[in-house]
């Protein structure tokens, strides 16, 4: 056969690079090992014996599938046993490790929450755990338990085991052998860890970690050392980048990353692993490596990156699939690209099994099987469409929307909602990524032998990562940006079928489009004006009952009464702030002023809130602490006439149109902030909206509240129909988990102050919110925050300044 004939006889570019039927018994043996975790070894031995029996009889017993094997393709018969195959050595690989874990008495100490005494090795670094508990645990890390003594028995084992500590272990290190004693409690069944230890003390240092483990953290000490004195994001996101340490990275910067799909540049990631390869081979072929050995300089690299980064399950997942992503980029190989990526779940698996409930490894994976799909025929339509000059920015256009569509349904699970903006936010940091990581691992190598040249790479590497940080935070505040979704596993289904209809149908409307490009425009139109339906211009929004105003790090807490007419719940940090969301809303007339507490964030706006207005009355704590800012008040009220009533637990407040119950204050709290645990908490009525409204109460004063709210049937009634809770103290780490988890409502208000210098919201805060499915706003992020009821309908939307 002629080339050309042969040329005309192969099957259409693209369709003959990719056989994905290797995928089915990757994706299959996943599913039986998530469904299967915390089954007794001895039944999940077994089932991979009957697994590994009928695969055999399948493939030796069919006459279909031995032809195929003679003409070397994969037939229905083989298919099947291959999934059976890896069905088989997964369950036997989870089988063995639980086996191995659970041996020794520390599960069944666990249920009997003995005290004991552990001896083990650290092999999860410390992660501070935002803001203080109950129980007073701030810092988690994983403990491999070497020796157990406990009930009058000493028992060595192999079993991983989660410290929830206090501040004494951050001084911990990786790798590091420890004693220490504490309270063990059972973990759930399928945990990655067997028990959770409560300790009792300080831990006792045996021995320090190894070599290879010494040099690692020296190594990642020098990047923070010269990170130093980089700008805040630039200090928080290069170690990110580079070694997966968010520990310096600021809160709003986390949150505006979650809200953007840009977390996986703050954790070590395949993108990460495939620059650094990439940078390896490109080095190598500048310096004149020969090609057979450019491959030992990329595994000797890859070794050196994972070594640095810990060679932790979550970073070998990402060397893994960082790889494979390369591979599927080279168009030479793009073809192993699926058969590699699926050996390499099965692979994974059967080293971890417990990554299969792990959400990184499913959005690491999930991305680099779009960019293998996608990416090469979605980057060459692209570039299609593009200008001559830059039609080979194609494939780096597909990659971003590849990973987004094939990530998405996951990232709802942990957010509850769409991100709109998501793919323009990573098609924008896509650029900075490779600079910025290229620059922290060289200022990694070189911290050691060069203090000065490494800080002077942190410079140069931090332009690209305050590029990032500045991206992320500015499609984080776009309106529309996020679109509410519902969470679990109905909302990732119905997102993964919407999902395939837009790749099925995409060629189909962009046609239709092309063809009525009127009606395209009209509905492109239609879809920005439900996404972003406030404006300056519309502003205040029908039917508002409540408002949120955006004053900076403080309250200003608007409720509707009567046209022109409003209460206000706090008064903010700035007079000009406060007077300016007044005016906006077009009120003359304050019905009532009620300040929680005395905080200069909560009283130093009143007199702009006063200002040119008629201001009925002040309602206030009766705690008037701090002295100086109660006096401030006390002076005002009495310069304009004003009188000033105390709010206790158990007054009744009615306003035209809202009511409101106080529920707090109730008594006089000295732990804690006396002021904060003074506020003044109203569960407000305002025609079919109900609103709790927090002021700045800590966790002593919410857990009373709590406590009160479960012994009163009438306040238990009331919480389970609140619309929204206006949140605590700007979104603070120092709350009732109880209290918050009891209302439960659809919607929580933050009033915040953008980069502010508290934290807030904490991501401890945002956290426990996004677990009892609130759907969170942000001044800082939305502007002014609005409740609006329309025909009895409750909304909310926004207004940014």
């Amino acid at each position: 056969m002629t080339a050309r004939r042969a040329a005309a006889a192969a099957p259409p570019h693209g369709a003959r690079d990719l056989d994905l039927r290797l995928l089915v018994p990757a994706l299959v043996s996943w599913a039986v090992g998530a469904a299967t975790l915390g089954v007794a070894p001895p039944l999940l031995a077994v089932a991979a014996g009957c697994c590994l029996v009928v695969g055999a009889l399948v493939l030796w017993g069919a006459p279909r599938a031995r032809r195929a094997r003679r003409r070397g393709i994969i037939g229905v018969e083989a298919l099947a046993a291959l999934v059976l195959a890896a069905v088989a050595l997964v369950l036997a690989a989870t089988s063995g490790h639980s086996a191995v874990r659970e041996a020794g008495p520390v599960r069944a100490l666990a249920r009997e929450r003995a005290t004991v005494e552990l001896t083990g090795v650290v092999t999860k670094d410390p992660v501070v755990v935002g803001g203080q508990r109950l129980d007073g645990a701030a810092v988690r890390l994983v403990l491999r338990v070497e020796q157990v003594s406990g009930r009058g028995r000493r028992s060595r084992v192999s079993t991983p085991v989660l410290v929830m500590g206090d501040a004494a272990w951050q001084r911990v290190q990786w790798h590091e052998r420890v004693r220490v004693k504490g309270i063990l409690l059972e973990s759930a069944p399928g945990d990655d860890v067997v028990a959770v230890l409560r300790p009792r003390g300080e831990p006792r240092s045996l021995s320090p970690p190894g070599v290879v483990a010494r040099a690692a953290e020296h190594l990642r000490a020098g990047l923070r050392a010269a990170a130093a004195p980089l700008p805040p994001d630039a200090r928080g996101l290069l170690p990110a980048l580079v070694i997966g340490d968010t520990s310096r990275t600021p809160p709003d910067l986390t949150e505006a990353m979650l809200a953007t799909g840009m977390t996986h540049l703050s954790a070590v990631s395949g993108s990460n692993v495939a620059v650094i390869l990439a940078f390896a081979l490109g080095g190598a072929a500048l310096l004149g490596v020969r090609r057979r050995w450019r491959p030992v300089v990329a595994v000797t690299v890859l070794a050196g990156f994972v070594v640095l980064a810990r060679p932790e399950p979550s970073v070998v997942r990402a060397a893994a699939m960082g790889t494979i992503g390369l591979i599927g980029l080279s168009r030479s190989r793009r073809a192993a690209g699926p058969p590699v990526l699926s050996a390499a779940v099965v692979v994974l698996l059967v080293v971890d099994p417990w990554l299969s409930r792990s959400y990184g490894f499913a959005l690491s994976t999930l991305a680099t099987l779009g960019l293998l799909l996608f990416t090469r025929t979605w980057g060459e339509a692209i570039g299609s469409r593009l200008p001559r000059r830059i039609r080979s920015w194609g494939p780096a256009i597909a990659i971003p929307v590849a990973a987004q569509a094939m990530c998405a349904p996951v990232v709802v699970l942990l957010q509850g909602s769409v991100s709109l903006v998501g793919v323009l936010a990573n098609l924008l940091a896509a650029p900075l990524v490779a600079p910025a990581t290229v620059a922290g691992v060289s200022a990694a190598g070189l911290a050691p032998l060069w203090p000065f040249g490494a800080r002077l790479l942190c410079w140069a590497g931090a332009l690209p990562t305050l590029g990032i940080a500045k991206v992320a935070r500015t499609c984080a505040t776009i309106p529309g940006g996020t679109l509410p979704w519902p969470d679990g596993a109905v909302g990732a289904l119905l997102l993964t079928v919407v999902t395939l209809l837009v790749l099925l149908s995409g060629r189909w409307w962009a046609h239709r489009a092309r063809v009525h490009p009127a009606l395209a425009a009209a509905v492109v139109v239609l879809l920005l004006a439900t996404t972003a339906p406030t404006s300056v211009a519309t502003w205040p929004p029908p039917g508002w009952r409540f408002v949120a105003c955006d004053v900076g790090q403080g309250d200003a807490l608007v409720l509707a009464t009567t046209p022109g007419h409003a209460v206000l719940v706090d008064a903010g940090p700035d007079p000009t702030s406060v007077n300016a969301c007044l005016r906006r809303l077009g009120v003359h007339v304050l019905d009532s002023v009620v300040l929680s507490h005395f905080h200069a964030d909560h009283v130093d706006g009143l007199s702009g809130a006063l200002a040119g207005r008629h201001v009925r009355e002040i309602l206030a704590t009766p705690v008037r602490e701090p002295d100086y800012q109660w006096s401030q008040v006390q002076t005002l009220a009495r310069a304009r006439g004003i009188p000033v009533h105390d709010v206790v637990a158990g007054d009744h407040l009615s306003w035209p149109g809202v009511t409101a119950d106080a529920w707090w204050p109730a008594r006089r709290i000295a732990a804690g902030s006396v002021p904060n645990n003074a506020s003044v908490v109203l569960a407000v009525r305002s025609g079919p909206v109900d609103l709790l409204l927090l002021g700045d109460v800590e966790r002593e004063a919410a857990h009373a509240l709590l406590l009160q709210l479960r012994r009163d049937p009438a306040m238990t009634a009331r919480a389970a129909g609140f619309d929204v809770v206006k949140v605590a103290h700007h979104g603070s780490g120092n709350l009732d988990e109880g209290l918050l988890a009891e209302v439960r409502a659809p919607v929580a208000v933050i009033s915040v102050g953008k980069d502010n210098d508290y934290g807030h919201p904490s991501p401890k805060a945002l956290e426990v919110l996004r677990h009892n499915g609130y759907a969170v706003l942000r001044t800082d992020q939305r502007g002014d925050v609005a409740v609006v009821a329309v025909d009895g309908d409750v909304g909310v939307t926004w207004r940014r300044r």
